[in-house]
């Protein structure tokens, strides 16, 4: 190896440590211990597709930006009539129970996009998603991965908070996925991230544990789709904080591969 070549990687090492000891802090933790690994080339990232569809009749991925992407000034207008739509939305009973539509947030040009479950306490007082302690969790895993959180783009699967936070029913998923998918379609994000069960198992149409979702990109309409543990689950198990730190260094330096091409 070349010594500009070591330096470069040592270099890199470096800047994940100190991502990782921060990310660490996160949980007040301020004393890490980093087990020996054995050092492998990554291979190029996978992208998981649905088993239960035959290899050979699998739709193929549409590639990234085929559409012509609309300008920042566009989004945002086109997000705005969005929000207005679904601001008179009352198929469900959650509309009337809430205080604030809490739509979403961040850039419409992001090529990062997280999407949660629904909104919590928090949530539903300011209008905004990922605002209470999960949400400042998840501000700090953004920073970890050298973005800040005017940089991304976040939502949820539902729109309004459903009482004592439940976990979302059914009916009120199939109700309030078409405003997403929307969302989604007009950001055109080169990433997504699905925080939580009821993210990850909504945008990729499966019953699989996040558990086993987790750790590998899956494809969402020819969007790179990376599931992981919802902030909130963090909070309550912070030995699984590896596992989420793992996933998203996954989604850095594949979100830089795509933003470089």
């Amino acid at each position: 190896m070349q010594v500009h070549d070591l330096k470069n990687e040592l270099a890199s090492v470096i800047k994940d440590l100190k991502a990782r000891v921060e990310f660490e802090k996160t949980f007040g933790i301020d004393v890490i211990s980093l087990a020996r690994q054995k050092m492998v080339k990554i291979p190029p990232p996978v992208i998981a597709h649905k088993k239960d569809a035959p290899e050979d009749s699998a739709p193929q991925a549409k590639p990234f930006n085929k559409k012509p992407s609309p300008k920042n000034d566009d989004k945002e207008k086109l997000l705005e009539d969005l929000k207005n739509e679904t601001l008179v939305c009352h198929q469900c009973p959650l509309s009337k129970t809430r205080t604030n539509l809490v739509f979403g947030v961040g850039n419409p040009m992001a090529g990062l996009m997280f999407v949660g479950e629904a909104p919590g306490r928090d949530e539903d007082l300011q209008g905004e998603p990922f605002v209470g302690r999960a949400g400042q969790l998840l501000t700090k895993i953004i920073e970890a991965i050298g973005m800040k959180r005017s940089d991304v783009y976040i939502a949820n699967i539902l729109k309004c908070r459903p009482p004592g936070n439940r976990n979302p029913l059914p009916d009120e998923i199939a109700l309030c996925i078409p405003a997403l998918i929307k969302q989604i379609d007009i950001i055109q994000p080169k990433v997504l991230c699905a925080l939580g069960t009821f993210a990850a198992q909504t945008l990729l149409n499966t019953k699989t544990p996040i558990g086993s979702l987790r750790g590998k990109f899956h494809d969402y309409k020819g969007i790179p789709t990376m599931a992981t543990f919802h902030p909130a689950y963090l909070l309550r198990n912070p030995n699984e904080k590896g596992k989420v730190w793992e996933d998203m260094k996954k989604v850095r330096d594949l979100l830089k591969e795509l933003l470089n091409k």
